[in-house]
């Protein structure tokens, strides 16, 4: 069966796992980790992340090439809209006009649940300014729609709280999410084990990121290549259209 790329700022990708770039040993564990999660995407905090920033400190480009890989500067660590706005003007001089961001704007440290005032009023200040957001939001169908409508490329609800590792604790409201948008839908945070990936993409979600789920894993590339098969599995199984769930028994052979 054919499937309709991934398509996010113009631009088709084969994979649709994205990963992150925190949390690893160090830049060859994650170098190695994104290889075998066959990822094209890889996001980098900038506030927490040195791409160029310092140069006497280890420069993760080094390591996960601009030529292989988009880079998408996210604002975690931001809690209010200016703060994020500044942080996406930093991450577009420091790659040399790169537009491509990841929004977040959080409410508070315990939780790191998202600021949906904050993130509103952020999304419209940097699409204005020409840039293209990707944003983490909750899972509220009605706030989705809203970032689509200010002009957000893709929209990221979260499964669950950032590296909880919970999986995906409303599976109905992200179904209304994907169902009401025209932007790429990708779930962002609380991804635990293969399982929860695959279960996001039955969803009918376009992709799926994560960072804990790989990074805090016994084995990080191990668990990089299962996500990698699991969000491929969890893609053709949404394509191929599960069985209706009956209430009685069918025989498996039929007279």
């Amino acid at each position: 069966m054919t499937d309709n790329p991934l398509k996010i700022a113009g631009k088709i990708y084969k994979s649709r796992l994205l990963v992150g770039s925190g949390k690893y040993q160090d830049l060859e564990q994650t170098k190695l980790a994104t290889e075998a999660a066959g990822a094209e995407i890889i996001t980098v905090a900038i506030r927490r992340t040195n791409i160029g920033q310092d140069v006497s400190e280890p420069n993760l480009l080094d390591a996960i090439s601009p030529e292989k890989y988009t880079i998408l500067p996210n604002t975690a660590g931001c809690y209010n809209a200016k703060d994020a706005v500044r942080t996406c003007q930093l991450a577009r001089e420091l790659l040399g006009g790169h537009n491509l961001v990841k929004l977040e704007v959080l409410g508070d440290k315990k939780t790191l649940y998202p600021n949906i005032v904050e993130t509103l009023a952020a999304a419209k200040t940097l699409v204005a300014e020409g840039f293209e957001v990707m944003v983490y939001t909750n899972d509220d169908p009605i706030v989705a729609k809203e970032l689509e409508q200010i002009g957000c490329c893709a929209v990221m609800p979260l499964a669950s709280l950032i590296g909880s590792g919970q999986g995906i604790a409303n599976p109905t409201n992200i179904k209304l999410i994907k169902q009401n948008a025209s932007v790429p839908i990708l779930i962002d945070a609380g991804i635990g084990c293969a399982s929860d990936a695959a279960k996001a993409m039955e969803l009918g979600c376009d992709g799926v990121l994560m960072n804990s789920a790989i990074a805090n894993a016994k084995n990080p590339i191990l668990m990089a290549s299962a996500m990698k098969y699991a969000v491929i599995a969890g893609r053709q199984s949404f394509l191929a259209g599960r069985m209706a769930k009956k209430l009685y028994a069918s025989a498996s052979s039929p007279m």
